[in-house]
C-alpha cells in the first residue's frame, strides 16, 4: 500500500507531533539525554510558541503516560476547572441560553501550564531551563509561519482591530501576517523568561525551581495579570460584552494531579483513557460494543465496516452526552457502561440502516439525562457573532495539538494540548497569549452530570491514548479534532490492531466520522444521521452507505484525520513512529 512517508522505526527513541519543530525539538531533547517525558514537556512548550491558533499557555491539557521505573500508566490532569464564582443562574441573569465560545466568560483556570510541570517533575530528569529555552527562543527569535495561523488571524482581524486591541498589537503589528513569514511574540517569550528567572532566582534544586515556576504563573504575576484582565468586559460570541469570573484565588487553588486511567481490554490490547470528566470512555465504549462482531471479516473500508463503526459511534456518544461529566461532582456508572451485559444489549441496537436518534441507555434502573440541547437540533443557526471559535472558522488544521514520544528505556507518553487558541479569548495585556474557553462545554441544566458547578471541570473533548498488550507499552497517540478524536483515533487503532495495516498505512488511509450528536463546542449544533467520510472512499461503498439511510458527506481527499503516533512493536522491540501528512505539518522524527 502507497503511504505519504514511511512508518519510522529504530531503538533510540521516537517523537510525533503536529509541527515539526515540536518533534525536532523532542528529538534534540533526547539526544541531550533527556528521557520520553522531558521531550514531550520541551515539545509540548514550542507548540504553545508555534501554533498558537491551536493551543497555548491559556489552555488545559490531559496525560497519558507509562513510567518504566514504576511499570504502570497514569493520567495527569490538566483540565482546569470552571471558577468557584460559576453558577447556571449568574448565566441566566445575563439572559443567556449556553455558555459563550468565545471571549472572557468561558475561561476555566488554565490547566497545561501546570501538567507540564508535574510531567517534567515527576517523571522527567532535566532542568526547567533545559526545556523552556527551546519555546523562549522561537517566541523571540521567531518561527516560520504555517498558513492556517495567517487564516485564523486574517478571519478574526476585523474584531482585533475594533475590540481585542491587546490581540491586535501582538498579531495586526504590520497587518495579517503573511504565510511563511518570521513571526515573533515577545511578550510570551518574556513571560516564559520571566517565569524561569524567578524560579531559578528562588530555588537551585531542579525539583524546587519547578514548584517556584508553578507558583510565578499560579501564585505570581502571571495570575495577577489573569484577573486583571478578566475585569475589563470584552465582546463574546453573544454578541455582547462581558467580563470573565476566572480570579487570581481560582489559580491559586488549583493543581495538576494524577490519576488512574479508565481502562478496556479488547482483543489483548488494554486502551487506557481518562476519566469521564474527558470525553474518552468513548472510545472505550465502542470497543465494547464491537467486542463481539467479526470487523475483519467485513473487509477494511467496506460499507460494512463504516457502517458498523458508526452506528456503534453513535451509540457511544449518546451515552456521553446521557452520562458523562466530571465525576467529583457526578455520579458517573462508567464500570456499568462498560459492562459486558449492557454493551450486548446496547449492540442489538445496530441494525441494517442509519440511526436518526440520539439513544443513550439506562443504566442500573437509572434513566440518563439529555441536556437541553440535544433535544433540539440546530441547524443553521446565525453565525454572525462567532467571533473566532475555531470550530465555526473555515481552519481545515483543527483546533488542537498533539505529542506522542518512547525512549529506549520504554517510558511513553500521549499528550493532546488544546485550549487558550489566539482567535477565541483577548490577549492578555503584558503575557502574550490568551485564556482558554472550554467553559463551552458545560451546559445550564440543573441536575446533568455536565451542568456548570464552580470548581467543577468541563467535560473535555481532548483525549490521548496509551495502549498496553501483555503489560508492556505499545502505542501512544492522539489527534486534534474535537468531537472528532474518539473516531479518529478510533478508526486508526482498529486499521492498525484489527486490520493489520502498519502505522503510516492506518493514518494515511480515508477517515470517516459522524456529527449525528451535538457538538461539545458552542453553538452545540448536530446532524442526526450525517456521515463524513474523504472522497478516496470506493463508489461502491458510497452507494451501499447512501442506501442504508447515512447522509454521506463526502470531503477532500486528505481533509480528516490529525494522527499522531510513537510505540513498540511487541515482536520485534523496536520503537515505531508515524505522523499525519493532512494539513502539511505533522511530523514523526527517530532513529
Amino acid at each position: 500500500m502507497f503511504t505519504t512517508r514511511p512508518e519510522l522505526r529504530g531503538t533510540f527513541g521516537m517523537v510525533s507531533s503536529t509541527h515539526w519543530l515540536a518533534s525536532q525539538t523532542g528529538m534534540a531533547i533526547l539526544e541531550r539525554g533527556g528521557n520520553a517525558f522531558d521531550a514531550a514537556v520541551a515539545a509540548g512548550f514550542v507548540l504553545q510558541v508555534v501554533e498558537p491558533h491551536l493551543n497555548g499557555p491559556g489552555g488545559d491539557l490531559p496525560i497519558i503516560l507509562w513510567d518504566a521505573r514504576r511499570a504502570k500508566v497514569d493520567v495527569i490532569c490538566g483540565q482546569g476547572p470552571g471558577p468557584k464564582s460559576a453558577t447556571i443562574a449568574y448565566f441566566q441573569e445575563l439572559g443567556l441560553d449556553d455558555i459563550p465560545g468565545t471571549g472572557l466568560l468561558p475561561a476555566c483556570v488554565p490547566g497545561a501550564f501546570g501538567a507540564w510541570l508535574l510531567l517534567l517533575s515527576e517523571h522527567g530528569t532535566m532542568r526547567l531551563r533545559d526545556v523552556l529555552e527551546y519555546a523562549i527562543e522561537y517566541a523571540t527569535g521567531g518561527y516560520p509561519m504555517v498558513p492556517a495561523i495567517a487564516q485564523a488571524i486574517a478571519q478574526v482581524a476585523p474584531i482585533f482591530r475594533s475590540e481585542w486591541l491587546e490581540s491586535a498589537r501582538i498579531y495586526l503589528t504590520n497587518g495579517v501576517p503573511e504565510p511563511g513569514t518570521t513571526f515573533r511574540n515577545p511578550d510570551l517569550g518574556r513571560t516564559y523568561q520571566r517565569i524561569l528567572e524567578q524560579a531559578e532566582g528562588a530555588e537551585t534544586e531542579r525539583e524546587r525551581q519547578i514548584e517556584a515556576a508553578r507558583r510565578a504563573f499560579y501564585e505570581g504575576f502571571v495570575a495577577e495579570a489573569i484577573d486583571a484582565a478578566c475585569r475589563v468586559p470584552a465582546i463574546d460570541s453573544s454578541g455582547e460584552r462581558h467580563a470573565g469570573l476566572l480570579t487570581a484565588s481560582d489559580l491559586a487553588g488549583w493543581r495538576a494531579r494524577h490519576e488512574p486511567s479508565t481502562q478496556f481490554t479488547y482483543q489483548g490490547a488494554t486502551v487506557h483513557k481518562t476519566a469521564p470528566w474527558g470525553q474518552g470512555p468513548v472510545f472505550l465504549q465502542q470497543l465494547a460494543l464491537l467486542q463481539g462482531i467479526d470487523l475483519k471479516a467485513m473487509g477494511f473500508l467496506s460499507a460494512d465496516h463504516i457502517h458498523t463503526v458508526i452506528e456503534s459511534a453513535k451509540l457511544a456518544f449518546a451515552d456521553r452526552e446521557g452520562w458523562y461529566g466530571d465525576p467529583d461532582f457526578a455520579d458517573v456508572p462508567m464500570a456499568a457502561l462498560l459492562d459486558h451485559d449492557y454493551a450486548s444489549q446496547r449492540r442489538r441496537l445496530i441494525g441494517d440502516r442509519a440511526s436518526l436518534e440520539l439513544r443513550p441507555g439506562s443504566v442500573s434502573g437509572q434513566q440518563p439525562v439529555l441536556p437541553r440541547l440535544a433535544h433540539h437540533p440546530s441547524i443553521n443557526r446565525d453565525r454572525t457573532h462567532s467571533v473566532g471559535d475555531p470550530t465555526l472558522l473555515a481552519n481545515p488544521l483543527g483546533d488542537t495539538c498533539h505529542v506522542a514520544v518512547i525512549d529506549r528505556a520504554g517510558n511513553m507518553v500521549a499528550a493532546t494540548p488544546s485550549g487558550g487558541w489566539l482567535q477565541s479569548s483577548p490577549a492578555i495585556p503584558g503575557l502574550g497569549f490568551p485564556l482558554g474557553t472550554r467553559a463551552q462545554m458545560f451546559n445550564l441544566d440543573e441536575g446533568h452530570p455536565n451542568a456548570l458547578q464552580g470548581g467543577k471541570r468541563p467535560r473535555t473533548t481532548l483525549s490521548p491514548n496509551l495502549v498496553t498488550r501483555g503489560g508492556e507499552p505499545w502505542l501512544a497517540f492522539g489527534t486534534p479534532g474535537g468531537d472528532q478524536q474518539d473516531q479518529w483515533s478510533f478508526n486508526f487503532f482498529l486499521a492498525h490492531a484489527v486490520f493489520g495495516l502498519n502505522l503510516q498505512e492506518a493514518i494515511d488511509a480515508p477517515m470517516f466520522h459522524s456529527t449525528h450528536f451535538p457538538s461539545s463546542f458552542y453553538p452545540h449544533e448536530s446532524d442526526p444521521g450525517r456521515l463524513v467520510a474523504e472522497n478516496r472512499l470506493e463508489l461502491e461503498t458510497v452507494l451501499h452507505l447512501r442506501d442504508r439511510g447515512h447522509d454521506l458527506v463526502l470531503e477532500g481527499p486528505w481533509s480528516l484525520g490529525r494522527i499522531c503516533v510513537a510505540g513498540k512493536d511487541p515482536k520485534t522491540g523496536q520503537l515505531m513512529a508515524a505522523a499525519n501528512p493532512r494539513g502539511m505539518q505533522g511530523y514523526a522524527v527517530g532513529r
